[in-house]
């Protein structure tokens, strides 16, 4: 990988997770676009093994709010839609991939964005995971739909929920790539290097969340992602 790409993937993945840190959702919104840019190669198991430290650290952290109910629901439609996330990679080439980050990108920017207030029921969770597992095993990105799930519940219980739906998740997602034959020693390297912009995100997140506003931060999020999607699509 060269340096210079090295260096704007690294500083994505820390701001990611100082964003996802503090509002629960953001590292793959900002991640997935810089990397299908600069090294799509990298997409979706590099993304989905830099979230796991990431997410064990934040579901731990939020552990007390967490919605287990919930939570629960969303796996289970979790584990379905993986499969219909493999089917995504096996039929996509690389450019065709790359499309479907931009549009899945922008489109899920604007979903969250855009979304009611709604109080979610038991559909609603199962739905949500049946999503999530296919846009996450396919391109990475999963967030947007868990968010918007709780984006009506207090912060902690949105970040604790959101942090353990992703671990159990991208494990799932990672199994079933790694039984596809997706997943190569040779992906593992960059990613140690990633490791401590991941941690600098993560720790700084800490200090964060308690004096942002998160509010205005998720549209910053937001606009970001939306632009990153719009660059791959034009490229």
């Amino acid at each position: 990988m060269p340096i210079e790409s090295f260096c704007f993937i690294a500083i994505a993945v820390a701001v990611g997770a100082l964003i996802q840190g503090t509002t629960g959702m953001g590292f793959a919104l900002v991640v997935a676009p810089v990397m299908g840019l600069l090294e799509p190669a990298l997409l979706p198991i590099s993304l989905l093994l830099l979230m796991l430290p990431l997410n064990v650290y934040i579901a731990w952290r939020e552990r007390e709010a967490i919605d287990l109910q919930g939570s629960s629901w969303i796996t289970l439609g979790r584990f379905f839609g993986t499969f219909g996330g493999v089917w995504v990679l096996f039929w996509l080439s690389l450019s065709q991939l790359k499309l479907l980050i931009g549009l899945s990108t922008i489109a899920a920017c604007l979903v969250t964005w855009l979304a009611p207030t709604f109080v979610p029921g038991r559909r609603a969770f199962v739905s949500t995971g049946l999503i999530t597992g296919i846009t996450e095993t396919a391109t990475g990105i999963g967030g947007p739909p868990l968010a918007l799930v709780y984006q009506h519940s207090p912060a902690a219980t949105l970040r604790g929920s959101v942090a353990l739906c992703f671990l159990i998740g991208e494990v799932i997602s990672l199994l079933v790539l790694a039984a596809r034959g997706h997943l190569y020693v040779e992906q593992l390297p960059p990613l140690l290097w990633l490791l401590l912009p991941l941690a600098l995100g993560v720790l700084a997140s800490r200090w964060a969340r308690n004096i942002l506003d998160e509010r205005r931060l998720r549209r910053f999020v937001l606009l970001f992602a939306f632009a990153s999607g719009l660059i791959l699509l034009l490229q």
